[in-house]
This record gives structure tokens, C-alpha cells and sequence, in this order.
């Protein structure tokens, strides 16, 4: 191995991973995924689909998962900084309905593994953010589910500077809370 780090985070599954970095005068190059590697450092998912956005400052998108086809998500962020987000939605899990949160950004390249059956969301911070991930399944339109970004119940704590307008789509103003999610399950 040795060409990933990988941190595990306080709600199982959560992993942050940092590749190894080969600089010199002319720049850099890193993998951004080997799955001998991935395997190895407990990440064995085979993924099916790589996805790209771009969203200007302020955007926040989420919090979101399938309902019945989950995705486990591999996500960076290729140019600009956010802040990512993942909420355990997993039943009978003892940090159900925990959140956690990690900074991904061009500079620092991490990436952030999340399982399947968890929410999950970033707010942009940089003046514009591309943000790639790969998934485990394919999407599937008619089988979107969310949660409110900002329920009190789940309490992210969404690192939104003064003066930061906030944009969301209507769909992510409109998704309800944990509570509901639970009667619903």
C-alpha cells in the first residue's frame, strides 16, 4: 500500500483518505484510485459511475441519498474547497442519525468514503468548487430521498461565514427532517 492514508472517522464506515502526492518543479501527480489500494485499506466497493459539479460559493447541495438503490459514495473535490457532509442513516446503527463533516479541497486532496444508507451534502466555500465522485450505483431518478440541511434534530454544523448567501435548489429547501424520515421508515 502506502500510496493512501486512510483515517477512519467517529461514525463507522466514514473513512477520509489522503493520497500520496509525487511533486517536483513541474507540478504534481497522485492516483486518485487504485482498487488494489482501496481494497487493502478496507474500501473493497466496485464502483459503477463518476459524476462531476461545479457550484459557486455559497451553494449548498444536500443532504441527499437513494431510498432503495443506496450508493456508497468515493468524493473529492478537484478544484476550489467544501465543506462535505455525511449523516448516518443506517438502522439500528448507534450513531443513527449523526452527522460528520471534513473540508475537501484542491489543495489538501482528500477524498471521503461514505457507505451506503447515508445522507449526505456539502456547502462550497471557495469562490467556485468542481466536486467529482464515483458511486456503487447507478442513479436512479425516481429514487431521490433527502433531508433537511438544516434540521435542528441532526444539528449539522454547516461552517457558513458572515455575510455568505446561501443558494439551494428548492427541492433541498423543501426536504423534511430526520423526525419525519423516522415515521416514514
Amino acid at each position: 500500500m502506502g500510496k493512501i492514508t486512510v483515517e477512519t472517522c467517529e461514525i463507522e464506515g466514514l473513512k477520509v483518505i489522503t493520497p500520496t502526492v509525487f511533486g517536483d518543479s513541474r507540478g504534481y501527480f497522485m492516483e486518485t484510485y487504485n482498487y488494489n489500494d482501496y481494497k487493502e485499506a478496507g474500501i473493497p466497493e466496485v464502483f459503477v459511475q463518476d459524476n462531476q459539479s461545479a457550484s459557486k460559493k455559497g451553494v449548498l447541495r444536500g443532504l441527499h441519498f437513494q431510498i432503495n438503490y443506496p450508493q456508497d459514495k468515493l468524493v473529492r473535490v478537484v478544484s476550489g474547497e467544501v465543506y462535505d457532509v455525511a449523516v448516518d442513516l443506517r438502522e439500528g446503527s448507534p450513531t443513527f442519525g449523526k452527522w460528520y463533516g471534513v473540508l475537501l479541497s484542491a489543495e489538501n486532496k482528500k477524498q471521503f468514503f461514505i457507505p451506503k444508507n447515508f445522507a449526505h451534502g456539502f456547502l462550497v466555500l471557495s469562490d467556485y468548487a468542481e466536486f467529482a465522485y464515483k458511486c456503487t450505483d447507478f442513479y436512479h431518478p425516481n429514487d431521490e430521498g433527502g433531508l433537511l440541511w438544516s434540521d435542528p434534530e441532526i444539528g449539522v454544523e454547516w461552517p457558513i461565514p458572515e455575510g455568505m448567501e446561501l443558494t439551494l435548489s428548492e427541492k433541498d429547501m423543501n426536504w423534511k427532517g430526520i423526525a419525519e424520515y423516522k415515521k416514514e421508515k
